[in-house]
């Protein structure tokens, strides 16, 4: 990993010293504290874009063989 330099405008103030708080508690540098909550970010915004054809099925059990139809008989009658 290659660490740079950077300046960010328009950082809403509140944020950042609660950043710039926990990175105190945890004994980090805020620029890893940054990085960290950076990563974190990417990392859940990856997740949200699986494509439904890529998740991964679970059989309910016996229990939820009619469930398809008790739902459809709520929802229409």
């Amino acid at each position: 990993m290659v660490n740079i330099q950077v300046t960010i405008k328009n950082v809403d103030a509140d944020a950042f010293s609660e950043l710039k708080a926990e990175a105190v508690r945890k004994k980090l540098p805020v620029g890893k504290a940054l990085s960290l909550a950076i990563e974190n970010w990417l990392a859940e915004s990856r997740k949200l874009r699986l494509p439904l054809t890529r998740w991964k099925t679970t059989k309910g059990g016996q229990n939820t063989r009619l469930l398809s139809e008790q739902i459809d008989s709520v929802l229409y009658g």
